[in-house]
């Protein structure tokens, strides 16, 4: 639990660099003139450079390893939060913001990765959903600083806040284990036994572990030859992409990015939108705990079908008070933000955390680096789609049809969720993976 808590902080920097732009916008839309564009690119620039960090983790991950790939991501976020305070132009803090995004990609593919192949298949659920608790108080951290700082303008001091933690979480970094699957990776068995030894609670349980790593070892970790060569690893891979996809596409990161601007649409002034924002990462925090306490006894599939399906009505009901425009009253005022919260508690709980379990369980050793590279580098794509896109939907379809949209959408991913995504509570890695390469449907792989 120390060892995926400590690797889950990474998650704590991702949701600072996600939550300190909210409140930051406006000010630095006021002081450097900037558009509505280019506002989408201060916001969406960290997402590009997240992507680039997710299409190198895979070969840092396997060549450093997963602790030394976390500790240069540490460094990164504590070089990209000081060029931020030092911007004086746009465009350098649209390149400061792709050094932190850099930092994001690689941590975000390989914190979920490191936890998976540290913890035993009884927690690893909930262990994994750590890191999601982590980016959560870290959004609920950076919006409270936020509103703090915002009595002053200070968005430099926003911004930049994030190299302390950054500073916690290198020194941090430096005293984890490697995962033993990676040192069984690189032929280090007596290490990884005796690591492996170290995080369960006997010697017995690691030895019989390391014979399930070592049989699952017998073909050489090849990526994209494998991803050609294999069908099976090609549908896990698929599942990966499809659920980082639908992720984003929940209108999630709509929320976080730009609450101060939802809420402007919902008729609040700039003290309320502040605020506002700072509730909302509470209660996406407080959610959270759900997942963590129940995903290890409810199981992925119901509870992500409960959130999806709180999640459209949220967005829905949404859409209808926004539909009533900024001249409603005051009831209707609070009624939206009544509904806009459950609908982060209905993420918090389901697609949050979820997807990231999934996709670091449903990849086969020989071709997780590779699996997982490709999921988390299309997050970072769909994620800087909708940032990139959300100011723009709001002026040619107007508030209610963008999140009359993402309703909709919401509603589909049930259907999503029924077909394809696997039941894998409980089950053990190397079992996914034998039952993945005999061919079975996805969603029964983990039956």
């Amino acid at each position: 639990m120390l060892a995926a808590i400590l690797a889950a902080v990474a998650g704590l920097m991702f949701g600072l660099d996600i939550g300190v732009i909210s409140g930051a916008l406006g000010f630095i839309a006021k002081e450097f003139q900037a558009s509505d564009t280019a506002q989408e690119w201060i916001v969406s620039s960290m997402m590009f450079g997240a992507a680039l960090g997710a299409l190198v983790a895979g070969r840092l991950s396997y060549g450093l390893g997963r602790k030394k790939a976390l500790v240069l991501s540490a460094a990164l976020f504590m070089l990209g939060a000081i060029c931020c305070v030092l911007a004086h132009s746009v465009s350098l803090l649209i390149v400061a913001r792709a050094i932190l995004g850099l930092a994001i990609g690689i941590a975000s593919f390989v914190a979920p990765l490191y936890i998976s192949e540290v913890a035993d298949e009884q927690h690893r659920g909930s262990l994994i959903s750590v890191y999601q608790l982590m980016i959560t108080i870290g959004i609920l951290l950076a919006f409270i600083s936020d509103a703090l700082f915002a009595y002053a303008g200070a968005w430099r001091w926003m911004l930049g806040i994030v190299a302390v933690p950054g500073a916690i979480f290198l020194v941090g970094s430096l005293f984890l284990p490697d995962s033993p699957r990676w040192l069984m990776l690189r032929g280090r068995h007596d290490d990884a036994l005796e690591t492996l030894s170290t995080l369960r609670a006997t010697r017995e349980e690691a030895e019989s572990e390391i014979r399930d790593i070592q049989a699952s070892l017998r073909e050489k970790q090849r990526g994209f030859s494998l991803f050609l060569e294999n069908p099976n690893f090609r549908r896990s891979v698929m599942l990966g992409i499809g659920l980082q996809i639908v992720q984003q596409l929940t209108g999630i990161n709509i929320v976080m990015y730009y609450a101060p601007r939802i809420f402007e649409v919902a008729g609040f002034g700039q003290d309320g939108q502040m605020w506002g924002t700072a509730i909302v990462g509470l209660v996406n925090m407080l959610a959270t705990f759900i997942a963590i306490g129940f995903v290890d006894r409810w199981g992925r599939r119901p509870m992500l079908v409960a959130g999806f399906a709180i999640m459209a009505v949220g967005m829905g009901a949404l859409a209808v008070l926004l539909s009533f425009g900024q001249d409603s009253s005051t009831m209707m005022h609070y009624l939206a933000v009544a509904v806009l919260l459950l609908f982060i508690t209905g993420f918090a709980f389901s697609a949050g955390p979820l997807i990231w379990v999934l996709c670091a369980e449903v990849q086969p050793l020989q071709g997780r680096d590779f699996g997982i590279a490709c999921s988390t580098f299309t997050n970072w794509i769909a994620n800087m789609a909708v940032g990139a896109t959300f100011l723009t939907l709001l002026g040619t379809l107007g508030a209610s049809h963008t999140f009359w949209l993402y309703a909709a959408l919401n509603a589909v991913f049930i259907l999503v969720t029924l077909a394809f995504v696997p039941e894998t509570r409980g089950v053990t890695l190397e079992s996914l993976e034998r039952k993945l390469n005999l061919g079975t449907r996805l969603r029964d792989i983990g039956r």
